[in-house]
């Protein structure tokens, strides 16, 4: 269960349209290390995590990313509000607004829609924190991309936010890998399993 508050988790006021810009940034929407990613990864994650510190980590920040698609969402929207058929050819979104108009669609700043294929839910702690921890960083390179190619202010701002963001996840996910080794350290499961260690008869002889 969420309580939904309706606002913007940082403010967004764009007032110059740029269709290009947006192109780039629709990447953190639907791209591979997007946001919807994100939260579907974290959010299906949960089920499978054994130890309660640990799906709270997940439900907290898969539901920050749920409020992050809606941040993205809202600056695409800005920037290619009221577009004349001049500056969407000159920007070259003429392509995505034959398709989507200037609806917000989960794709990639190439194009490539949305595909599951971009989220791991393993159901083993150390894997799922681990690509949880490359994920953040995947993200927090994306988002330092975008800023090499923003030079209005209206989009730095809330961009640099999400930014933030994105460390202080992949410090919350460090905290939970540590947890979660002292947890399996304790029952001998990474250095040494001894159920792991069994002889198995050899199939092939």
């Amino acid at each position: 269960m969420w309580v939904y508050e309706k606002k913007l988790q940082y403010p967004i006021k764009i007032k110059n349209p740029n269709p290009a810009l947006a192109k780039i940034i629709s990447t953190q929407y639907g791209g591979s290390d997007g946001e919807l990613g994100a939260s579907l990864r974290y959010l299906s994650q949960r089920y499978s995590m054994p130890y309660p510190e640990l799906r709270a980590i997940l439900t907290d920040i898969g539901t920050e990313e749920l409020a992050h698609l809606e941040m993205i969402g809202a600056i695409i929207y800005q920037l290619t509000r009221n577009l004349t058929p001049e500056q969407i050819k000159e920007a070259g979104y003429d392509s995505y607004f034959v398709d989507h108009t200037t609806g917000v669609y989960p794709s990639s700043a190439s194009g490539v829609p949305f595909t599951a294929a971009y989220i791991q839910s393993k159901g083993d702690v150390l894997t799922d924190i681990h690509e949880d921890l490359a994920a953040e960083q995947k993200a927090r390179t994306t988002y330092d991309n975008i800023l090499r190619f923003c030079d209005d202010p209206d989009v730095i701002d809330p961009i640099r936010f999400l930014r933030e963001r994105e460390i202080v996840h992949y410090q919350r996910f460090g905290e939970g890998l540590r947890i979660a080794t002292d947890k399996l350290d304790s029952k001998n499961f990474y250095a040494f399993n001894p159920s792991f260690d069994k002889r198995k008869p050899n199939l092939n002889k």
